[in-house]
């Protein structure tokens, strides 16, 4: 068996807002290559998670590493070399088209000493590209469908051209069919060697997609692995508070979450 590696990982974190500790003396390793899903019931820490690891959030005790060394005093443009964000519901300026969007992925690169070159261009038009959105560069976002208008976003973090990408609830308001769109394109890009950390609410989306998972509750880990080793109906009762039945997805192979229904 291979050993994992991990360049993405936090020790002893504990992280929350104003007075209201959230995450307490949390550890985690984000294994490299994989589309790793936060998941767990409202309120249980998993978009905190995802934002100390962004560093949106200055954790109140431990660290989160970057290539074994803390992010709290990396640069800002050195740390989004390496890490892209998708925050949850990001809002794009008015009337600005998909193109225009995808290139501000490319800030990090830009310096005095350094301005616009071809190397911009192309990371640009390969985002575009990766994410089926070349036909749409010129389109107004505003005008975009859901499942698009992710997908632009998805591009601008992609033109950063970071090994890593976390995203916050990406299909969080989009229809099914959109919501499939943008799993799959996130599942492309981990099968192409990138890595992926998102926050899904969807059981079966995770257990379907997810290469490795964490299942938070009240702020802690309770448990991690693939979907195998967590989509047990022991762990959704503990982590959820449902009865559940998992058998095997006649698709995938992987299990599938089937709540039981409630005795009347």
């Amino acid at each position: 068996m291979v050993a994992m590696t991990y360049r993405l990982a936090a020790e002893r974190l504990s992280s929350g807002y104003d007075e209201r500790a959230v995450l307490a003396d949390l550890d985690i390793a984000i294994p490299d290559g994989s589309f790793t899903v936060i998941m767990g019931p409202n309120a249980c820490g998993k978009s905190t998670l995802l934002r100390s690891l962004a560093r949106l959030i200055r954790p109140s005790d431990g660290q989160v590493l970057l290539d074994g060394a803390s992010i709290s005093a990396m640069p800002t443009k050195e740390l989004a070399r390496t890490v892209g964000l998708l925050p949850q519901s990001a809002i794009a300026p008015d009337g600005i088209t998909v193109s225009d969007l995808v290139s501000r992925g490319r800030h990090p690169h830009q310096s005095m000493f350094k301005r616009w070159g071809t190397e911009d261009e192309e990371a640009v038009r390969q985002a575009l590209e990766d994410t089926q959105m070349t036909e749409l560069a010129s389109r107004e976002v505003d005008a975009l469908s859901g499942g698009q208008r992710q997908r632009a976003w998805i591009a601008m973090a992609l033109a950063q051209q970071t090994p890593l990408l976390l995203l916050d609830e990406p299909t969080t308001y989009l229809d099914i069919s959109h919501q499939i769109e943008v799993l799959e394109l996130c599942a492309r890009l981990q099968r192409e060697g990138r890595t992926l950390v998102a926050v899904l609410h969807d059981i079966n989306q995770v257990l379907r997609y997810a290469t490795h998972i964490v299942a938070m509750k009240d702020g802690r880990i309770a448990a991690e692995g693939t979907a195998e080793e967590v989509g047990s109906e022991e762990t959704i009762r503990e982590v959820f508070g449902v009865e559940s039945r998992v058998i095997e997805d006649p698709e995938t192979g992987k299990p599938l979450m089937i709540p039981r229904a409630p005795v009347l």
